[in-house]
C-alpha cells in the first residue's frame, strides 16, 4: 500500500460519485415530491445504459454522435418515465406506500425481460468516448482521461439542480410540494403536471447517469437490482429530498469503497481482514451508522424521519362462521393433496413450497399490517433460520428435532439485536434500515466460505428417518405451518395484539394510556423474526440445501409481494397471497421463457383491480353484500 495508489483510488471514487449522484438525485426528487418509493428507478438506469449502447453503435463514430447519443438516451428514458407516471403512478398516488412499491417492482420484472428480449443476455461493452480514450499519469500511475470528465459532471449537475430548484418558479413549486402538496394544490398549482415534470427530470438524470457509465461498465441484465440498493442508501444517508445531501452521501460511499479497495487484505495481530470484500456492503454499513445516530440523514429534516407513516386501519374482526367453514375446507383439501400424488406427482411439492411461503408471509404480515412497521429485509430472518439449522446439523451433529427449536431461537436473537435499532425509526427510514441489516447479513454469509460455504451454500440436509418419505414431511410441514398461523392469529387478539395495533394507529395516545409503544414493537419484531426463521428451517429440510439467495433482497421482495397481493389489512391476506404467488409464479414460469414480464403484467393488473389485495377485495365485497342484505331485510320488515 502506497500513497500514490490511495490517491488514484480516491480519484476513481470521485469519478464514481457522479454517476451514483445522478441516480440518487433523480430518486430523491421523485420521492420528495410524489412520495413514491420507485423501485423501478434501477431499471431506468439499466435502460439508459442499454439505449446509449445502441445509439452510440449507430451514431457514435464522431464526438457529436457519441455525446448526442448519451443525451438522447437520457431524454428517451425521461419520455419513458413520463409514460410510467401518467398511465400507472397517477392511479396509485393515494395508495399505501407498499402498494406503490409492488407496482414499481412489477415494472422491474417487465423492464428486465424487455431488455433481455431486445438486447439479449450477453454483456455489451460500449465504445470509448471520442477524444477521451487515453490516460494521464498521476504520481506514476495511469488514470483514465474519461474519469476526469466524470469528476466534473457531478458538481456541475449539482450546481444546475441547485439553480433550478432555488432560482426558478418551477423549482419553488417543487420545494413547496415537498412541504405540503395539499396547500400547493389549494393555491391553484396543477399538481398532476408538476409531478409529471419531476418524474421526467428524475428519469432523465438516472438515464443520463447510466449512459455516462457506458465507457466504463458494460450494459448487462441485473444492473437494475445492483444500482437500486446503492441509490436508496445514498438518498437515505443524505436525507430524503436533499439534493446536496445526496451528493455528499454519494461522495462518502464511493470514497469509502475506494479506500477499502486500496487497503485490500490487511494482517492485524495475526488476523487476516479482507477490506476489499467490504465494497459489497460499505454503503449499508454507512446507512446503519447514519440512521442510528441521525435518523433523518446528513442533511434531512428531523420531522420527516420521526413521522409515522402507517395509516389508521379498520379493526380486525374475529373469524365468522363462513370463514371458519372456508378454513376447514382449505385444510381438508391440503390434507388430501398426497392422495393425488399418482395423478399429479408435482402437486405435493408445489403445495409444500406454498405452505412454507404462507408461514414466511404470515410472519411478515404480522409486523407490516397490524404493527405498521414496513420492512424491506425480512429475508434476513428466513435465511438466518435456514443457515442456523444447517450449521447446527453439519457442525454439531444435532438432530432435526433440536434444530427445529434452536434455529428459530437464533433467529429471534438476531431480530432482537436488529429490532433494537429498527423500532427507533418509522416509514421509509425503518424500511431502509431493515434493508441495510439484511444486506449486511447476506454479505457475511456470501463471503464466509469456510463457515457458511460462501456462494455455494450448504448441502446434504435431509429430514430424519421418521420423516423420510415425501408424504410424511408434507404433513409435518402442514401441521407446523397451520399451528404457527393460528398462534400468530391468537396473538393479534390478545392484549399484546391490541396494544400493537394501538401503537400503529396512534403512538401518542398509546403512550398516554400507558402502552410502551417501542417495547411492544420490539417484541413484535422478535416474534415475526422467530416465525420467519421457523419457515427457513422447514425450507432447508424440504430442499436439502441452503444458499445465500435465501437472504437476498429478492427474497424480501417476494414476501412483500405475497402480503400485498393478499391484502395487508386482512388476516387472510398472507395465506391468499402466498398461495396465489406460488401457484402463479409456477404457472407463468412454465409457459414462457419471458416469465418475468408476464408475471409483472399480472401483478400490475392485480394492483390496479384489487388495490386492497385479493383477500381485502373479497372481504370488502362480503361486508357490502351483508350490509345490502341487512338493508333489504330491514326495509321488508318496515313495510310489513
Amino acid at each position: 500500500m502506497d500513497a500514490s495508489g490511495l490517491i488514484v483510488q480516491l480519484l476513481n471514487g470521485l469519478a464514481g460519485t457522479s454517476s451514483l449522484f445522478l441516480v440518487a438525485a433523480g430518486l430523491s426528487l421523485i420521492f420528495g415530491v410524489t412520495r413514491i418509493i420507485n423501485f423501478a428507478h434501477g431499471s431506468l438506469y439499466m435502460l439508459g445504459i442499454y439505449i446509449a449502447y445502441s445509439l452510440t453503435s449507430w451514431l457514435g463514430a464522431t464526438a457529436l454522435g457519441f455525446w448526442g447519443s448519451l443525451i438522447a438516451a437520457g431524454l428517451m428514458v425521461a419520455a419513458l418515465g413520463v409514460l410510467i407516471e401518467i398511465f400507472l403512478l397517477r392511479r396509485i398516488y393515494r395508495a399505501p406506500e407498499l402498494f406503490q412499491l409492488l407496482a414499481t417492482f412489477a415494472l422491474v420484472l417487465i423492464a428486465s425481460d424487455a431488455a433481455h428480449w431486445f438486447w439479449g443476455p450477453e454483456d455489451l461493452l460500449g465504445m470509448q468516448a471520442p477524444g477521451l480514450e487515453g490516460a494521464v499519469s498521476v504520481l506514476g500511475r495511469m488514470f483514465p482521461t474519461y474519469n476526469i470528465f466524470l469528476m466534473v459532471v457531478g458538481p456541475l449537475v449539482l450546481l444546475l439542480l441547485w439553480w433550478l430548484l432555488n432560482r426558478t418558479r418551477w423549482g419553488t413549486f417543487v420545494r413547496a410540494a415537498t412541504q405540503d402538496k395539499e396547500m400547493l394544490g389549494a393555491l391553484g398549482v396543477n399538481q398532476a403536471w408538476l409531478f409529471t415534470g419531476v418524474f421526467a427530470l428524475g428519469s432523465f438524470l438516472v438515464g443520463l447517469g447510466g449512459a455516462l457509465e457506458l465507457p466504463n461498465e458494460p450494459a448487462s441484465l441485473g444492473l437494475d437490482m445492483r444500482i437500486i440498493g446503492d441509490a436508496f442508501a445514498v438518498v437515505v444517508v443524505g436525507g430524503m429530498g436533499s439534493i446536496t445531501g445526496a451528493f455528499l452521501a454519494a461522495l462518502l460511499i464511493t470514497e469509502m469503497k475506494a479506500i477499502c479497495i486500496w487497503l485490500g487484505t490487511v494482517h492485524i495481530a495475526g488476523l487476516q481482514i479482507e477490506f476489499s470484500q467490504l465494497t459489497m456492503v460499505v454503503e449499508f454499513l454507512i446507512m446503519v451508522l447514519v440512521l442510528v445516530f441521525r435518523p433523518w440523514g446528513l442533511l434531512g429534516r428531523e420531522q420527516a424521519a420521526s413521522r409515522n407513516s402507517a395509516p389508521i386501519e379498520a379493526p380486525i374482526r374475529r373469524a365468522g362462521p363462513f370463514l371458519k367453514v372456508a378454513a376447514c375446507l382449505l385444510l381438508a383439501l391440503l390434507l388430501a393433496v398426497p392422495l393425488l400424488e399418482n395423478d399429479y406427482p408435482y402437486l405435493m411439492i408445489l403445495m409444500q413450497d406454498a405452505l412454507i411461503a404462507v408461514l414466511f408471509a404470515a410472519s411478515l404480515h404480522f409486523i407490516t399490517g397490524p404493527a405498521g412497521m414496513h420492512t424491506f429485509g425480512h429475508a434476513a430472518y428466513f435465511g438466518l433460520g435456514a443457515y442456523a439449522a444447517a450449521l447446527l446439523v453439519l457442525k454439531t451433529g444435532l438432530p432435526m428435532e433440536a434444530t427445529l427449536v434452536l434455529a428459530p431461537l437464533v433467529t429471534a436473537f438476531g431480530a432482537l439485536v436488529y429490532g433494537w435499532f429498527c423500532v427507533r425509526l418509522s416509514g421509509i427510514y425503518l424500511a431502509m434500515l431493515t434493508l441495510a441489516f439484511a444486506q449486511i447479513t447476506w454479505s457475511v454469509v456470501f463471503q464466509w466460505d469456510s463457515f457458511t460455504g460462501g456462494s455455494n451454500g450448504l448441502i446434504g440436509l435431509w429430514p430424519p428417518d421418521w420423516l423420510g418419505s415425501a408424504q410424511a414431511y408434507y404433513y409435518f410441514t402442514l401441521v407446523i405451518v397451520a399451528g404457527s398461523v393460528l398462534v400468530l392469529r391468537r396473538l393479534l387478539f390478545s392484549p399484546f395484539g391490541y396494544a400493537m395495533r394501538a401503537g400503529r394507529d396512534s403512538a401518542l395516545r398509546s403512550d398516554a394510556i400507558g402502552i410502551h409503544v417501542k417495547r411492544t414493537q420490539w417484541l413484535a419484531f422478535i416474534i415475526a423474526g422467530l416465525f420467519a426463521g421457523l419457515a427457513g428451517v422447514l425450507y432447508v429440510y424440504s430442499k436439502g440445501s441452503v444458499s445465500p439467495e435465501e437472504l437476498h433482497i429478492s427474497k424480501s421482495i417476494d414476501g412483500l409481494v405475497m402480503v400485498l397481493l393478499g391484502g395487508v389489512q386482512s388476516l387472510l391476506g398472507p395465506i391468499v397471497g402466498a398461495f396465489s404467488y406460488t401457484l402463479l409464479h409456477d404457472y407463468v414460469v412454465g409457459i414462457t421463457s419471458y416469465w418475468k414480464a408476464l408475471f409483472g403484467l399480472v401483478i400490475l393488473l392485480l394492483v390496479l383491480l384489487f388495490p386492497q389485495g385479493i383477500a381485502g377485495f373479497f372481504s370488502t365485497f362480503s361486508s357490502y353484500w351483508q350490509k345490502s342484505r341487512a338493508g333489504k331485510v330491514g326495509n321488508t320488515g318496515g313495510r310489513s
